[in-house]
């Protein structure tokens, strides 16, 4: 595991165009007042394994035997959550922050049976609860809540991390060949609340939009720009109704003043609702994926922004990973009456005015990002994150390790039973090595960024350049 992540840091540092090519420079106070960077759904917080029992992990002729089973996630304003690991070799961190993620985002991309993992969460425990009909089913004597998580999690890493791995508890593993053998493919799930597109724009005195409710929730709450008092920007329908609630379908606008002067405005939408089984949670701080296994009555939410001008290019930006491409991609579209342009990447991308592209990013996995693009008028958004797309299995340490000493860094990242087989935290001998990757991401975070900034052409009209990272 230490010569990949020495690997994986110099490939991070010699990734092509990752490092700036001009002055570097850091976002501003109207950067970091940007984009969403959470496209919708529940945002949440890792608590743990709370109900697990073992399984041992066997690969290039050593094992090793860690938890398995069911974590929890109490989840912002409201709301718990229960997930599996789809990411057997990455640890935990605990209290790290998850937000709700489309397989797109995720190591599920390209995973021919991620839909039968949806299927076996949808037939297995947490939501079968009546465990001696799931034992006589798998053919095992009986099953606890504590060896039917543990059996179900092991079912989901063969299909999830195509590894070699067992159930310690003879019944376990009953349980996870009768899951593996009956997995049948079932289709991504909705995300619980979305507005699509996430970003807008167009002229004062016209409605901007629209942007599309999409949620399970029977009802939404919608609540308007924080200064819509004095800016006079309202959320409207498309009969031009204010609107203060809404549901999935629902058409919205930003109505703005004729006599506004050029600026921007956000809108939030929230609601209460269970999310959906099978959606993917995911971490920015390197933190073992999540698929959801159950879910209590939870606060969901979404954010758009409209940026308006009078005249010139007036652009809208989003931006969203995309593991089959191994980047993230930038949706760029332009309002205006004339083209912008930008830099990424060592090209110059052109978007005319009424027209939208796709711009996509091309980064190293586990590559932090955080880079900024200017337009006209004040225009900034910034966007930041990680790139977190494969599974990868580690050499398995066999070497013991006293008591006291943080055991190897794998699934669970929570104290095993009997002593535990993991520290709380999912530390390692390896943390040095680790801190000192998070510390080079840092400092290559700061220099990638992608800035672009307002340049004269001959003519003195205003264009858009930039320079990388």
């Amino acid at each position: 595991m230490r010569g990949r992540g020495v690997a994986r840091l110099a490939a991070v540092a010699a990734a092509s165009g990752l490092v700036a090519t001009g002055a570097l420079v850091t976002a501003g106070p109207a950067a970091a007042e940007g984009a969403p960077q959470h496209r919708g759904g529940a945002t949440a917080t890792l608590g743990g394994l709370q109900t697990y029992d073992q399984a041992v992990i066997r690969e290039n002729g050593s094992s090793q035997r860690v938890p398995a089973g069911l974590f929890e996630m109490p989840v912002e304003d409201g709301g718990t959550l229960q997930t599996y690991s789809v990411d057997l070799h990455n640890p935990t961190r605990k209290d790290a922050s998850y937000q709700e993620t489309p397989w797109s985002g995720t190591s599920l991309q390209g995973n021919r049976d991620a839909g039968k993992i949806r299927w076996i969460l949808q037939h297995s425990y947490p939501q079968v609860n009546d465990l001696a009909a799931l034992a006589e089913k798998a053919g095992a004597k009986s099953l606890t809540e504590q060896t039917a998580a543990a059996g179900t999690q092991v079912a989901i890493w063969r299909y999830s991390d195509r590894t070699e791995v067992e159930a310690v508890d003879p019944q376990a593993e009953k349980l996870a060949d009768h899951l593996e053998r009956s997995a049948r493919h079932s289709a991504e799930p909705r995300a619980s609340l979305t507005l699509e597109p996430p970003a807008v724009s167009g002229h004062p005195g016209e409605r901007l939009g629209p942007v599309t409710v999409r949620t399970d929730a029977e009802a939404v709450t919608v609540t308007p720009p924080a200064d819509s008092v004095t800016s006079g920007v309202k959320i409207v329908g498309k009969d031009g109704k204010p609107v203060k609630s809404a549901g999935n379908g629902t058409r919205l606008y930003f109505e703005v003043p004729k006599d506004a002067p050029d600026g921007t405005a956000a809108l939030s939408v929230q609601a209460s609702t269970t999310v959906p089984v099978g959606r993917a949670f995911t971490s920015e701080s390197r933190s073992q994926t999540q698929i959801l296994a159950g879910s209590s009555e939870s606060t969901v939410s979404a954010s758009a922004t409209a940026d308006w001008a009078t005249e010139g290019a007036i652009p809208a930006l989003s931006a969203v990973k995309n593991c089959a491409k191994s980047g993230v991609d930038i949706t760029a579209s332009n309002k205006g009456d004339q083209p912008f342009t930008f830099h990424l990447m060592e090209a110059e991308h052109t978007i005319e005015a009424g027209t939208s592209q796709t711009v996509t990013i091309p980064l190293q996995e586990d590559q932090a990002y955080d880079f900024t693009i200017q337009g006209p008028s004040g225009f900034e958004k910034r966007f930041t994150g990680m790139l977190d797309c494969r599974t990868e299995g580690a050499a398995i340490d066999t070497k013991a390790h006293p008591a006291n000493e943080p055991r190897p860094a794998s699934a669970g990242g929570t104290t095993g039973m009997g002593g535990g087989d993991l520290a709380e935290t999912g530390s390692s001998g390896d943390t040095p090595l680790m801190i000192g990757v998070a510390v080079a991401f840092v400092v290559l975070g700061g220099a990638v960024v992608f800035l672009l900034r307002k340049k004269k052409d001959p003519a003195g009209t205003p264009a858009q350049g930039s320079t990388e990272k």
